[in-house]
């Protein structure tokens, strides 16, 4: 098991001189070490071409390119882009350093988080901070990657049916390979590692000895794995909505499928106290036999909501997070009782929102499969000796996951394109460290549960948690007007963490859709 005293850059495949090239270049031993002997100074000693993003965003919010190798034991081959942005701190006298953003995925964008209109960064950290967003590598603006997938090869929510696994196991088989003809070369090396010495490679060109971060969801992971290789170069970490480390990553899909047990046993007992509202059931026991009803009705004959013909399968898969959201969750239950029963629906869904503002200078146009190639290419390189290559262990435990956890056992256990993918080109991160850090999360998370957080801060020794009670949702810092802002800002400007872990209540709205990805 690793520690948090690795030298940095020291890695399956890398070489040991790699440790000094990613210093700041003003702590650099001698300006005339040629790129033989230190094949990364060519990477740190970048100059950012600065330029302002686009007109939507404000003048001050500037984006540039850097190039990385794609292959970080082979320095000298292909490069790749990373494309980074900067919205500078407001006061030069206050100025702390740099705070890299991660929205989360894997394959969330990450570029225009500096000034993302859902983000409410405190005034006080703005002005101690220049906010740094990037596009991962294989994401938005950084070497898209693509595997020219159509859209029904992007859906990954396939329940488990014996008559339609075949089809699946087709499915995951298809992915993988379209994946592998069109972007082989670079799929071992789109992992979460190698993304963490990409943001170091960010800090050494921007001329800092350490970075602090806030990542949220996946981004929580990838932080942790940066302070895992890189503790000597991490200072505020502030982890929101944390990944489960040690069920990286078949085992997120599945702590999805668990953690919705009590959300939905926490959402009968709300919705029955509330039956002359929502008309589901005076007892808990009522309103769980009103869902699975409805379950199987749209089973036999799929229900019209707004439009859209939802089967039984299609409202499981629709809801497992709503029910995180228990009023949301109860409106939603409702209206579908109705539509069933023939009354005139609502129309279903939401308005698209406007893509985010590309930079003219970035002009690249993304693969409309982008999102999902480059979530499978890091869930599937970061840990694919984690997935099981035989069809037939997918379906014993989606059987039997389905079984255990019947809202969603089966679409968690389902076979996947993993089952299929290549090696990565190295071992997954063991987070083990005394890295400081502090972790943020809400007791009704659906999609990294609170059991996942609290093993997050098992791992990382160093680090304070401050759970929201009662909060619902998926993302809590600048987010939500949580009860935590307040201490996550205070670690950030103090570098003071909590005397101890944290519990507090106070209500919170759910984080606006798009801020995250798949984790």
């Amino acid at each position: 098991m690793r520690n948090g005293r690795i030298a940095s850059l020291l890695a399956a495949g890398a070489a040991a001189t790699f440790v000094s090239a990613l210093t700041p270049a003003t702590t650099f031993a001698g300006p005339q070490a040629s790129v033989a002997k230190d094949p990364l100074r060519q990477y740190a000693q970048q100059k950012p071409r600065w330029q302002r993003c686009d007109a939507q965003s404000p003048a001050t919010f500037q984006c540039a390119i850097l190039k990385v190798p794609l292959d970080y034991s082979d320095p000298s081959g292909k490069k790749i882009d990373i494309a980074i942005s900067r919205l500078k701190a407001s006061s030069a006298k206050e100025r702390r350093g740099v705070l890299l953003l991660n929205p989360g995925g894997p394959g969330g964008p990450g570029l225009h988080m500096p000034v993302a209109p859902e983000s409410k960064f405190p005034e006080e950290v703005k002005r101690r901070y220049d906010l740094i967003g990037f596009d991962p590598r294989g994401v938005g603006q950084s070497s898209p990657v693509s595997c020219g997938l159509t859209d029904d090869e992007k859906n990954d929510e396939r329940p488990y049916k014996a008559e339609t696994f075949a089809k699946d196991v087709k499915w995951a088989r298809t992915v993988a390979d379209k994946c592998r003809a069109k972007a082989g070369d670079m799929l071992p090396h789109l992992t979460t590692r190698n993304t963490a010495r990409d943001m170091d490679v960010i800090r050494a060109v921007l001329g800092e000895k350490k970075i602090s971060y806030l990542g949220y969801s996946y981004g929580t992971y990838l932080g942790a794995v940066y302070t895992q290789m890189f503790p000597q170069r991490t200072d505020r970490f502030v982890l929101d909505s944390a990944a489960d480390p040690t069920r990286i990553w078949r085992g997120m899909f599945q702590t999805m499928a668990e953690g919705t047990v009590p959300a939905f046993t926490r959402w009968s007992a709300w919705t029955a106290e509330r039956h002359t509202t929502y008309k589901l059931g005076n007892t808990p026991a009522e309103v769980r036999k009103t869902f699975w009803d409805l379950i199987a009705r749209a089973g036999r004959k799929p229900i019209d909501s707004g439009g859209k013909l939802l089967t039984g399968d299609a409202i499981r898969a629709e809801l497992r997070a709503t029910f995180f959201h228990v009023q949301a969750a109860a409106e939603r239950v409702a209206e579908l009782k109705k539509a069933a029963e023939g009354k005139k629906p609502a129309p279903s869904g939401s308005p698209e929102r406007a893509p985010s503002p590309v930079p003219p200078a970035f002009a690249r146009a993304v693969p409309s499969d982008n999102d999902a190639a480059s979530a499978w290419a890091v869930m599937c390189a970061d840990t694919r000796t984690s997935w099981p290559d035989a069809p037939e262990q997918y379906r014993r435990d989606a059987i039997r996951d389905k079984a255990r956890y019947p809202l969603y056992g089966d679409f968690a256990s389902n076979i996947k394109p993993c089952a299929f993918w290549k090696q990565g080109s190295e071992p997954a991160t063991t987070v083990n460290n005394k890295v400081s850090a502090l972790i943020l999360q809400n007791e009704w998370d659906p999609l990294t549960p609170l059991a996942g957080g609290r093993r997050m801060h098992r791992a990382l020794h160093g680090s304070r948690m401050v759970t929201v009670a009662g909060g619902e949702g998926h993302g809590v810092y600048a987010l939500t007007n949580s009860c935590a802002d307040k201490s996550a800002t205070a670690y950030l400007i103090t570098g003071r963490l909590p005397a101890k872990d944290l519990t507090c209540q106070t209500p919170t709205e759910p984080a606006p859709p798009g801020m995250h990805n798949r984790f």
